[in-house]
Formats: C-alpha cells, structure tokens, sequence
C-alpha cells in the first residue's frame, strides 16, 4: 500500500492512499463469500447459491459499497500505522463514496483521500518574564467584627416585643396573602405560593421582595396592613419578573433580638475555641488566608490571558468537540444534582444552542491547557511519586466508604499539584503590578461604554 500525507489546516493530516491490486480483488471475494453464507434467497441453501445469481439478487453495486466500505476502514487504519501519526477522534473520507463506487474495480488500484486530526503544534512567542496586571484583594479587618455579629444574631434570644410598632431588626410573626396587580384593567390574580399563616421572617431590607419588609415596619401587632411590593427583574419564577403585587399581612406577634455578650463564653458556645482571643485570631488567619487566595487566583487569571496571547495554535475541531462535550457534561451532572430533570431539559434543540455557545468557552479551555502543558515540557516541571503518593493517601482516607476510583483520584491529583506548580514557576518568572480590588472591571466598564459611545456617534453621522 502507497501512502502520502500532507499537512492540512486545522491541524490535520491529509493521506491519499493507494490500495494495491491484490487487495481490491481478495475483499471483493471476500464479501461476496460472507453474502452467500448469509443471505436468505428463496430455492437456495444458505451458502450454496451461485454466484451469477447472488450478484442478480442483491446488485452489483451493493456488493461493491460493502467491498468499499471494508477497503476504505482498513486502508485508513494500515496508513495511519503505515505513517506513524497519532490521530484524534475518527478519520473523514475526503474523496466522495459515490465517485469512488463508480471508479472501484475488484482486482484494479484503488486511490482515496482521507483526513485525520493530530495533536496541534503549539509555539509560544513568550513565557517567561511576562508582564501584566492583576487585583489585589486586601484583607479588611471589619469582616472579623461582622461575622461575629452575625454569630451573635444567630445565637440570639427572641423576647416579646410590647409597646411599640415594629422596627428593622425585629423578627416578626405574620399571615399573610398576595395577588398580582394587572397592568391594566382587569382583576388581581392570586399569587402561587403567596399565602402563609404564622410566618417568621426577620425584618431586614434584603429579605422577601422589595417593599414587603418595609411595609411591616411601623405596624403593631393585630394590626392588618395592603402592603405593595414590586417583584425583581430577573426573577426566579419567570412569570412574576417585574410585576407590581400587593399583600394583605396581618402581624401576629413580635420579638427583638437579645444578643448574647462577646466574651469567652460566647467563643465557647459559637466554636470549638475557650476564648474570644482565640476565635478572633481563627477568623483573622481565615479572612487574611481568603485574601491571599483570591489574590493568587486573579494573579493565575491574568498570567494566564497573557500566556494565551502569545500562543500560536491551529485546533483540531475533534478536540473542539471533545472539550464541548466535556462541558455540556459537567453542566448536566451539575444540574442533575440540583435535582433537575436533565432528560427533559435536554432536548435537541437545546443541546445544539448549548453546543455552540459552549464552542467559545471551549476553546479557551483548550488553549490555557496547551500553554500549561508547554510550558511544563520546555522547563521540565515533573513530579516525583513521593510528592503525589502522601496526597493521594490522604484523600483515600477522607473519602473512605464512598465511590472513589482510585486511578480517577490519583490523576486528579497529579493535575492540581502539576498545575500549582506550573502557576508557581510562571509567577517567579513574571512581572505582576498589584491593582486595588474593581479597578480592572471598572476599566473593562468603561471601555465598553466607550465602544458603545463610538457607535451612537457614528450611528448618528450614518444618519
């Protein structure tokens, strides 16, 4: 068998591929010898009809396409070895069945294009002493002061309120039921899910939908009040996204919060820790720990589109493919978690609209793993298995009793700790300037609103 490859885009090799003569014939036969065992023709014993009439019954040229159709997968397959290339996915046919059923004759030459896709060359222009710009999160002090205020809220004691009318801050107990105000004329149609007796809710402005909590406030218990609330847009039920509601509550009962005192008592009840000291001191190393890590992680955001930048690559679609069937997975495995019927949200139509937004972020994807796995083979960053075995064991440990596979575990493993130590070396051979936490994504607003400037203003000399 003659075999010629060439490069084509998108990171595919092209094979014309001739079939010798021998092989043409001998497949032929063969098919016809299978055929003849095999098909049911009335006045014949299976295996023994003549060969005039086996061609007479199931045609020629079905005869021929089953012929070709084994030629073909065994060429492709003997070129691909013959040429040593690695391909991805399943090879194309590039040169049209049809013509070649009209060309094909058993005991003749046969020559056929096709196409597969390879690994893509991967050039990076830079890697090493990148500049660019991340933001800094800093750590802030006051979130200690507000977690342990929301530990004393939780941890409160609710005491009868008499005397005076409810405030923000208070718990309150109420009945209540909801109707949506038509637009126009028409009568207020009850609300799904809007009535309820003896519903304790606290009374702060972020809770409910706006204009509920506030309409309570003022109100005295045994007091019932036509509250309107306008419900947000966007909203959970569709159907009631930005629609004006009124609400007809009545307050039963009302309590106010009895903080306990931030002392050690109260460390002990809120956490595992005897002092106040202490449990300040835990949530300190935590918050600082948290700023470290989101700053770490815009850090990796920004060398990474900066690495890609850089990149040259031509993809292969398989891989495209591939990585977008990876998504599509990991969103249905998500939503099926949530308890949501993925079978019925799926449907076809679905599945393509999601298969070509996801085209995008796949890529991408794909791009940021090549400049990685680059990088890591031009620097020769490894790991030893005595870095990856302590890991691995103890995770073995944390999951023991529940499905883990072991192979999956141990190459999980290997790729974050691979990563994290790619990041590192990059991060050492780069040049990051600390920005204040939203300057990046104010000027990425403002930008935007520039473009949308320059197009109202041209929009407006077109006119």
């Amino acid at each position: 068998m003659k075999v010629t490859q060439e490069k084509l885009p998108a990171s595919q090799i092209g094979l014309e591929i001739e079939i010798n003569p021998e092989t043409t014939k001998k497949t032929y036969e063969k098919v016809i010898q299978n055929l003849s065992k095999t098909a049911n023709i009335p006045g014949f014993r299976k295996g023994k009809v003549p060969r005039p009439i086996l061609l007479q019954r199931l045609g020629t040229l079905r005869v021929k396409a089953t012929a070709l159709e084994e030629i073909i997968q065994d060429g492709i397959q003997e070129a691909v070895k013959q040429v040593e290339i690695s391909p991805i996915g399943q090879p194309q046919l590039r040169t049209s069945f049809d013509d070649l059923i009209s060309t094909y004759e058993p005991g003749k030459p046969l020559t056929f294009s096709a196409a597969v896709d390879v690994e893509p060359e991967v050039t990076l222009a830079q890697y090493s002493g990148l500049t660019f710009q991340a933001e800094e999160v800093k750590y802030d002090a006051e979130r200690v002061d507000k977690a342990l205020e929301e530990n004393r809220r939780e941890m409160a004691t609710l005491i009868p309120v008499e005397g005076r009318a409810a405030q923000l801050g208070d718990v309150a107990i109420v009945d209540f039921k909801g109707v949506v105000l038509p637009e126009g004329e028409g009568e207020p149609e009850p609300i799904e899910g809007g009535e309820a007796s003896d519903f304790q809710i606290d009374l702060q402005e972020d809770r409910f939908i706006p204009g509920f909590i506030i309409g309570i406030v003022g109100m005295n218990p045994g007091e019932t009040k036509e509250v309107s609330a306008q419900f947000p847009d966007p909203y959970a039920n569709e159907e009631l996204a930005g629609k004006p509601a009124q609400f007809t509550i009545t307050l039963k009962e009302l309590k106010e919060k009895e903080l306990p005192e931030l002392n050690d008592d109260f460390a002990q009840e809120a956490s595992e820790y005897k002092t106040l000291a202490e449990l300040q001191g835990s949530l300190e190393e935590k918050f600082k720990k948290e700023a470290e890590d989101k700053t770490k992680t815009n850090k990796k955001e920004a060398l990474l589109k900066a690495l890609v930048e850089q990149l040259t690559v031509d993809l292969p679609d398989t891989m495209v493919q591939q990585e977008v069937d990876a998504i599509l997975m990991q969103t249905a495995t998500r939503l099926s978690q949530q308890g949501l019927d993925v079978r019925q949200l799926f449907t076809k139509d679905i599945i393509g609209q999601l298969r070509s937004r996801s085209r995008g972020e796949a890529i991408d994807r794909i791009k940021r793993s090549l400049v990685l796995r680059e990088v890591a083979t031009k620097e020769s960053i490894k790991l030893t298995q005595e870095e990856v075995t302590p890991k691995v064991q103890e995770l073995m440990e944390q999951y023991k009793g529940q499905d883990v596979h072991p192979d999956k575990l141990i190459e999980a493993v290997e790729n974050e700790m691979l990563t994290e130590r790619i990041f590192d070396w990059l991060l050492q051979h780069s040049t990051v300037e600390l920005l204040p936490e939203g300057s990046l994504a104010k000027d990425k607003v403002e930008e935007i609103e520039e473009i949308e400037e320059i197009g109202e203003v041209e929009g407006e000399e077109e006119g």
